[in-house]
């Protein structure tokens, strides 16, 4: 009698994009039955607290991608450490498809920041997606006799190290982009860190500080209403927020560019097809005109490259940050 063949199992519909598009993933079992992955809910650790840019984030970009995975994706918020104690969680689970991590620029910076993780970042995960980039604009109150990038280093270089900037916590790309300023500049300036960007732009607003690099969704209505001034943008193309923005990079700094962003990781050894799948998820969801808007909202541009750019892009940043970090002594308390 002739041996029936299994009928293939089917995990996405043809919405993921065709260059990442995978066969459905089975699992053999001991007792030969076959498991189609998703086969129950997704666990996604997002190592920021409830209500931030970060979580808003996964929460945009995980909803349409549930249909397309078949399975509801929980979130669990793990905050703590600069995305430390999620990234923590998220080392511990087995690489078996059902845990994920969606984390910002702390993957980047923490090993050389910090000591006793207990992990390698650039070890301990795989590349999923790159979901977003944040720009951050360069600011000072209105009220302040400083009307461009030029006028403000003419500043700071007739008062030397007398003056301050804020940034929402050390290490953080609001102060790695203001050091990375004043070092390529030759020049000096207090780094003032606050628990947040609200308390980083009050301190601008009441001439606590004197600049500050922030991403765009707390300080925009106070640009808008004319109490900021924007005199540059962190990376090295203008934001659709505001176009009229110069970058940094084209002011006299070339090749100047920091940005906050967030990305989908997963624990190292999941399986590559899993990997490709969740990938192809997103960035379907990524091109849904819905979320850009929404995450345009947030100041974040959509990106939704595979796990090959988030890859490369990933140890370019760990490289030239942590040299930076190190180079200038900068350590987390």
């Amino acid at each position: 009698m002739p041996r029936r063949r299994a009928l293939p199992a089917l995990v996405l519909p043809a919405l993921a994009l065709p260059a990442l598009a995978l066969p459905a993933l089975v699992l053999p079992s001991r007792a030969r039955a076959q498991e189609v992955w998703p086969s129950r809910p997704l666990r996604v650790v997002v190592a920021w607290p409830p209500g931030g840019s970060t979580d808003t984030a996964a929460r945009l970009v995980t909803a349409p991608m549930q249909p397309l995975l078949r399975q509801p994706i929980v979130i669990e918020n793990r905050g703590g450490a600069t995305g430390a104690v999620g990234s923590g969680v998220v080392v511990q689970a087995a690489p078996d498809g059902y845990t994920w991590l969606i984390d910002a620029s702390g993957q980047a910076v923490n090993q050389a920041l910090m000591t006793g993780l207990g992990f390698d970042y650039a070890t301990a995960f795989a590349p999923v997606t790159q979901l977003t980039l944040l720009p951050a604009l360069l600011l000072v109150r209105s009220e302040a006799p400083i009307r461009s990038l030029e006028a403000l280093l003419a500043h700071l270089k007739a008062r030397p190290g007398l003056e301050s900037y804020g940034s929402s916590g050390i290490g953080t790309g609001s102060h790695l982009a203001s050091a990375l300023l004043l070092k390529r500049a030759g020049l000096a300036a207090t780094h003032v860190p606050y628990r947040g960007g609200a308390q980083q732009i009050q301190s601008v607003l009441t001439g606590e500080t004197l600049f500050t690099f922030s991403t765009i969704p707390t300080p925009a209505p106070l640009i808008r209403d004319g109490q900021l001034r924007v005199l540059g943008i962190s990376t090295a193309r203008r934001t659709p927020a505001f176009p009229e923005t110069v970058p940094v990079a084209e002011q006299g700094f070339p090749g100047f560019a920091i940005a906050d962003w967030h990305g989908l990781l997963a624990p190292a050894g999941t399986p590559g097809g899993m990997i490709g799948t969740m990938a192809a998820a997103a960035a379907t969801a990524l091109r849904q005109e819905e979320v850009r808007q929404r995450l345009t909202l947030l100041g974040a541009e959509p990106v939704g490259e595979g796990p090959e750019a988030f890859a490369g892009f990933l140890a370019a940043e760990r490289r030239r940050l942590g040299a930076f970090i190190r180079e200038e002594g900068i350590r987390a308390e």
